[in-house]
């Protein structure tokens, strides 16, 4: 008998934590931006937002996503594994937005 039930927890105790580790995406957008920082001499010269990966969003949305990208990517340059002596680094940025606050993000001419 006992050993039904430890098998039947073993088999139903993954479906409880699977269903855990998706909170965030219901309640959450993520959305994807392509930065490039140009470095001469090891130190940055310029922070370009090169691409924001967003369908849905308006105008004013996607110029608010590239402050924010670009406010991360200002505080990363530094970073030993983003450094260079010379050249440019592209970086992938993900940020993570709540539905309920992307939502007050519209267009301040409607």
């Amino acid at each position: 008998m006992n050993k039904w039930i430890v098998i039947i927890i073993l088999l139903i105790g993954p479906l409880y934590s699977s269903n855990a580790q998706v909170g965030y995406q219901k309640d959450s957008l993520q959305i994807k931006v392509y930065t490039i920082i140009t470095y001469e001499q090891s130190h940055p010269k310029e922070i370009i937002i090169d691409k924001v990966f967003c369908d849905y969003c308006n105008e004013t949305q996607k110029e608010l996503l590239k402050k924010q990208a670009w406010e991360l990517s200002y505080t990363t340059r530094y970073e030993p594994e983003n450094r260079l002596e010379q050249g440019k680094r592209k970086l992938a940025l993900f940020i993570r937005v709540s539905k309920a606050d992307f939502k007050k993000l519209k267009d301040p001419e409607k």
